[in-house]
C-alpha cells in the first residue's frame, strides 16, 4: 500500500533545473519532470551527477521553487520542494484527504 502523504500524477513537463554538481561545479539543464505531486516529482533525463540532500533550482514556465534532492538514480532524481516553496507545476492537484476514497 502506498504510505505517500501526498497523491502523485502520471503529468511530464519540461523544466530547467540548475545546481551544483558533486564535483562542486555549477550546472543547468532542461529535463523532464514527471510523477508529480504538490511537493515533489521525478527528473527525467538528468545528465549531471548530484548527490541526496543537495538543493536544486528548478523552473517550470515562469515559476521557479528551490528543492531537495532526496534520492539519485542514472539519470533520474527524486526531488522534493522546501517547506515554504509554492508548488510550480501549474496545475491544481487535490491533496490525498480530498480525495474521494482516500484514506
Amino acid at each position: 500500500m502506498d504510505q505517500r502523504k501526498e497523491s502523485r500524477f502520471d503529468l511530464e513537463f519540461q523544466v530547467r533545473v540548475w545546481g551544483v554538481d558533486r564535483m562542486s561545479q555549477p550546472f543547468a539543464e532542461l529535463v523532464r519532470a514527471g510523477n508529480v505531486s504538490n511537493s515533489g516529482a521525478v527528473l527525467l533525463g538528468l545528465r549531471a551527477k548530484i548527490r541526496p540532500g543537495a538543493l536544486l533550482d528548478v523552473q517550470h514556465g515562469s515559476q521557479r521553487a528551490q528543492f531537495r534532492i532526496i534520492w539519485v538514480a542514472p539519470g533520474e532524481a527524486g526531488i522534493r520542494a522546501l517547506s515554504f516553496e509554492p508548488c510550480i507545476w501549474g496545475v491544481a492537484m487535490p491533496k490525498r484527504s480530498e480525495m474521494v476514497g482516500a484514506g
